[in-house]
């Protein structure tokens, strides 16, 4: 019988946003050494592949996809299956720009195997596919017609080889996001041409020691620290100058860039989510004078008043960003990133 489609091992290609290469899984977020150091809901958060993601050229008409998930539950429920544990596909146009294609719905777990576009106009060009952002993979496959090509993408366009390496909560890893492409992690990567390394962990950003230490191995373009949403004023005013100072240290040349927590969107009627903000915020604020007045350099703050919009619309929860909100944020963001890179 004629083979009709063959598949090829994503392992094959460079893998975009894996900071270690000495993963206890080959799609894990942290080296597996960091078991045990840091805590277990960090540690099992880390074996999402957020922000995980490989670019391609192929010639193919058709492109198929098929992984196998790590956690039975495809979704969650205010998040859908496609952005907890669906793919997605864009394509690189001949002016340079990344253009959404195709989502990779889950079927079953563990394995779902999907037809993501067929009828492609004749040509090679270069693919860009994100992985899930709520639940791991232990395989995933790119099957084309037998007779078509696959290779690894050549360096971006813009050069830009060093990564934005983002650390925070669950609003970082993606959730709410209705495709792994939304979050404003990966919105930003392609705006900007460069690699992202997504460290979200959901409920878990605390600026730990224990992540902190891991992160000053990075090379990074910029550090971007968003953890407000899972911290108590009390835990920003204590831990954030040692973490911009551990950073430093390691990375003298690299900026930091220190985020408030967005708004909550019903803060216009509840004082009391109103005033968590306004006192993360202020021991932020705090400590970003005090870091300033150590003679730190390179250092840069984003309010969190507008990060989600004017309106209230922009999250499914008060908290989590719909695509909305996603875009709102990645737009807020993107001229303090455009000049630091």
């Amino acid at each position: 019988m004629e083979e009709t489609v063959r598949w090829h091992d994503l392992r094959e290609l460079e893998i975009e946003g894996k900071g270690w290469m000495d993963t206890a899984s080959f799609y894990d977020r942290l080296p597996a050494r960091a078991q045990g150091v840091v805590r277990e809901p960090v540690w099992d958060l880390s074996r999402h592949s957020a922000g995980l993601c490989a670019r391609f050229v192929t010639d193919a008409p058709a492109i198929q996809a098929r992984w196998t998930l790590t956690a039975q539950s495809l979704a969650m429920p205010h998040m859908p299956a496609t952005g907890v544990s669906g793919l997605d596909l864009y394509a690189r146009t001949e002016t340079g720009a990344w253009r959404w294609l195709a989502v990779g719905v889950p079927q079953t777990f563990p394995t779902s195997q999907v037809q993501l576009v067929t009828g492609l106009p004749p040509g090679r060009r270069e693919y860009l596919l994100y992985l899930p952002l709520y639940n791991g993979v232990s395989a995933v496959e790119i099957g084309l017609p037998p007779d078509c090509t696959l290779e690894k993408a050549p360096p971006r366009p813009s050069g830009r080889r060093r990564p934005l390496v983002f650390y925070g909560t669950s609003i970082t890893q993606g959730g709410c996001a209705s495709r792994p492409g939304m979050v404003h992690t990966a919105l930003l990567g392609r705006w900007l041409d460069c690699p992202v390394i997504n460290l979200g962990f959901s409920g878990n950003g605390k600026m730990e020691p224990a992540i902190t230490e891991l992160m000053a191995e990075l090379d990074a373009a910029a550090f971007v620290i968003d953890c407000l949403p899972n911290m108590a004023s009390q835990e920003v005013a204590e831990r954030t100058v040692p973490l911009v100072q551990t950073l430093r240290r390691a990375r003298p040349a690299a900026p930091i860039v220190l985020v408030e927590d967005r708004s909550y969107t019903n803060a216009f009627f509840l004082d009391s989510v109103r005033q968590r903000n306004l006192d993360s915020r202020a021991a932020l604020r705090a400590a970003h004078g005090e870091l300033l007045a150590q003679g730190l350099g390179d250092l840069h703050y984003l309010p969190g008043e507008e990060l989600l919009g004017g309106d209230d619309e922009g999250t499914v929860d008060s908290s989590h960003p719909t695509d909305l909100g996603f875009m709102r944020q990645a737009r807020a963001f993107l001229p303090l990133l455009q000049r630091l890179i």
